[in-house]
């Protein structure tokens, strides 16, 4: 059999991106539906994680009918800077969020001005919606003496950055204030307050609207999403649905029909429970032959949360990082390694794999690249497309050549082919070592891992590998300082 060349894959490349821009030319653009679910681990997903404990049937569906990314990561180890980075392409650290995520009262992180994924495909005519978990701060209305006045209109959120319908919660669901929004305001007739829970069901104290129930948000989001998709779908432009889930972040509620449903605790049920409301969407675009024209990714917004009570976890046989090391918040693999699943029928091949290395700031490129229309905002610099890899599986023409990770305090780490280069001497977030335990330790102030011969990040072999350090760290600095 002949070689399968350079040349013909990249012949192959230019003859899908025709057939691809002459669909886009006839009006026959995808729908697309991006689902984020909220601290889902990398081995909390069965097709990801062989030794898995919770059956995730939907989502293992999604990837034998589409593409399996086993190297995806997500741009930040925490909430706010991912989002913010799905949104914009771009990199949170290169805003004022320097570390950490916002609260629900503070300001907007993306500008009125922003170019934002929904304000690109809603200039090429698509009907743009967000349901569930925002994150990004609001402009909230202010009573005469400070207080927040919920019955005034919001200012800065979705319907102002390019979507033309939200439905919502401020923050993180153990975040309040606990109130729907829809579009700009609060649906909620009284505000009332609600004492702080405890445990893995845990959530603050604070303010919570008359129509409010934690245990009813999950239900809430896929209901509103299965009626925007039934109202989007009897109109002539095709709709992009941003679904982002609050599950199975805290509070952990998994229903009483979940309860005890995988044999290992609490949060494995709730894991359950977030693979059934998926399902529903999925089953719904089947049932009314809407799955056909459109393009589902799927995927989380760090690793999995301390919360999960790996312990527990892992004596009853599952582990939400499939052996990598960390959590959610950390520089290591277990905070920003992630599934992600893109099933795109008569496109992505069915039961396909790339080992490519990817960032979720990749999707503005991706949808500017399906929508043939190049990418003009330096402020989306950080974004790359990944249509190459959904067409062929190859690495062939994916421009990336290098990914930068953030941890929840703000310390970095480069990503380039094998090798990884972190800036700290710790987690650079919540596992052991923090970085004041590593500093105290005397551990190094680098780290430098081989992530093929050591996935797990055990041995720093940067006093070994000195010229790699250099490179990397120069790189690092030429990305931080706006420069592809």
């Amino acid at each position: 059999m002949p070689n399968f060349n350079i040349t013909q894959h990249y012949k192959l490349w230019t003859l899908v991106s025709f057939l691809l821009f002459s669909l886009i030319a006839k009006g026959q653009q995808p729908n697309i539906i991006y689902i984020l679910t909220d601290d889902l681990g990398y081995g909390d997903v069965s097709a990801y994680n062989s030794k898995s404990k919770i059956a995730t049937p939907w989502i293992d569906a999604l990837a034998k009918e589409g593409m399996r990314f086993t190297d995806a990561h997500s741009n930040s180890s925490v909430c706010t800077p991912t989002r913010y980075g799905i949104l914009t392409g771009q990199y949170a650290w290169r805003t004022s969020l320097k570390n950490g995520v916002l609260w629900s009262y503070d300001k907007p992180l993306i500008s009125p001005d922003q170019l934002t994924v929904a304000q690109l495909l809603k200039n090429k005519g698509y009907q743009t919606a967000c349901v569930g978990k925002w994150h990004l701060g609001l402009d909230w209305a202010k009573q005469p003496n400070g207080a927040i006045d919920f019955t005034k209109p919001i200012n800065g959120g979705p319907t102002q950055l390019g979507f033309d319908y939200f439905f919502g919660i401020t923050a993180s669901l153990d975040i309040p204030p606990y109130v729907y929004i829809n579009d700009n305001i609060v649906t909620a007739t009284r505000i009332d307050s609600i004492q702080e829970q405890v445990g893995q069901g845990f959530w603050r104290a604070g303010p919570i609207g008359n129509d409010f129930k934690h245990q009813d948000v999950l239900d809430s989001f896929v209901s509103k999403s299965i009626q925007y998709i039934e109202k989007a779908s009897k109109q002539k432009d095709p709709f992009f649905l941003y679904l982002a889930l609050a599950s199975p972040h805290t509070p952990i509620l998994p229903s009483n029909a979940q309860t005890g449903k995988t044999a290992t605790n609490a949060y494995g049920d709730f894991v359950a429970m977030t693979d059934e409301k998926v399902g529903q969407i999925i089953q719904y675009l089947k049932d009314k032959n809407l799955d056909k024209n459109t393009m589902i990714v799927f995927t989380s917004d760090n690793g999995c949360s301390p919360s999960a009570n790996f312990k527990e976890l892992r004596e009853k046989g599952h582990d939400p990082s499939s052996g990598f090391r960390g959590t959610k918040a950390d520089i290591y693999e277990g905070g920003h390694r992630i599934p992600f699943i893109v099933k795109w029928p008569g496109v992505v091949k069915a039961n396909s794999i790339s080992s490519a290395t990817i960032c979720l700031t990749d999707f503005m490129a991706t949808c500017s690249d399906i929508l043939g229309k190049p990418l003009q905002n330096t402020a989306t610099q950080d974004s790359y497309s990944l249509l190459p890899l959904l067409t062929s599986s190859k690495k062939i023409n994916y421009q990336r050549t290098s990914t930068i990770h953030h941890s929840i305090d703000g310390y970095f780490a480069i990503r380039k082919g094998d090798w990884k280069l972190a800036i700290c001497s710790g987690s650079g977030g919540w596992s052991v070592p923090t970085e004041n335990q590593a500093i105290k330790n005397n551990l190094p102030a680098i780290q430098l891992y081989n992530l093929k011969e050591d996935p797990t990040e055990q041995n720093n072999v940067h006093n070994k590998y000195p010229e790699i350090v250099r490179a990397l760290t120069a790189e690092l600095e030429k990305i931080k300082a706006n420069k592809k």
